[in-house]
């Protein structure tokens, strides 16, 4: 099974200065100045370790990139991405419009952005997607190191709306009388598959990627998570059940390269400690009127 991660101009480079004169000047400036500047190479975004990464891993790892620019100011990207040695040799330029149309057809089974209308829209279409959070944090070690969510990430929010609806008491009954019953899968399922089928090719201990669930649930809450990944046949090679702790500095001590959640709360937690990909899905994104 290959993995392809589609991934936005603005998550991969720095190109804040650009936008800056995009929003303040218009459309004709920015061109201008990407056109002035296409030789001058763009500083590495808050995506871009997690793609050098994964482009380490094998063969079996493809990142296509996916932007609003034109090809005309898209030379510039692409200049970046040969100075960085990134074999990166997809791309769609759409000229101002979205580009997570492009998702399915590439068939890319995570899509990064920096573009939170893109992300909620490419969630909405079934698709895994995030939005990258700023974040000054890297993992240096050489191992890939992917860190989830479980309730509306890996798993539906069905029983997070019971808890958000019912209190914990009703949530913790439910999943107690549930436990044998497996979750339906969540937005991240088939993206934690792929990876678990690249990590299939590697023996436990050699293997280059590490994934690790990292939750606010606890016992006796656990016992069904666990069920439903022996279910799926998913291997997740850490798991912490932290009842409601904060989830930052585990995460650090994980040293993940990426942390998906759905609650902004515990993603700008998060992001102090380790780079964050927020999950605009279900019922903890439904108070501004944007539920998936």
């Amino acid at each position: 099974m290959k993995l392809v991660v589609a991934i936005s101009s603005r998550a991969l480079f720095h190109l804040d200065e650009s936008h800056a004169i995009y929003e303040s000047q218009g459309v004709d400036a920015y061109c201008a100045h990407q056109r002035e500047n296409e030789h001058v190479v763009l500083e590495p975004g808050p995506a871009f370790t997690l793609v050098k990464k994964l482009l380490a891993l094998n063969k079996g790892v493809e990142v296509v990139l996916l932007s609003r620019n034109s090809a005309d100011t898209g030379l510039r990207i692409f200049n970046s991405i040969e100075h960085y040695q990134l074999d990166i040799k997809r791309a769609a330029f759409c000229s101002g419009a979205s580009a997570h149309r492009y998702v399915e057809a590439f068939g890319a089974q995570l899509f990064l952005s920096t573009n939170p209308d893109d992300v909620r829209e490419s969630l909405v279409l079934g698709h895994a997607a995030a939005t990258i959070l700023p974040s000054n944090r890297d993992n240096d070690s050489g191992q890939l190191r992917i860190a989830f969510d479980g309730d509306a990430v890996l798993f539906s929010d069905d029983s997070e709306r019971i808890y958000k609806q019912l209190g914990l008491d009703a949530f913790t009954r439910n999943e107690k009388e549930t436990a044998r019953d497996p979750m339906p899968g969540g937005p991240f399922k088939n993206f934690l598959a792929a990876l678990h089928a690249l990590q299939a090719a590697y023996g436990p201990d050699d293997s280059p990627i590490r994934t690790a669930l990292v939750t606010t649930r606890s016992a006796p809450a656990h016992e069904r998570v666990i069920r439903t990944l022996r279910a799926w046949d998913i291997r997740i090679d850490e798991a912490l059940f932290l009842g409601g702790m904060p989830k930052g500095v585990f995460l650090k001590a994980f040293g993940a390269d990426i942390f998906f959640d759905d609650q902004p709360v515990h993603c700008e937690s998060a992001r102090e400690f380790v780079p964050t990909g927020h999950v605009p899905y279900g019922i903890a994104n439904a108070a501004v009127g944007r539920e998936d």
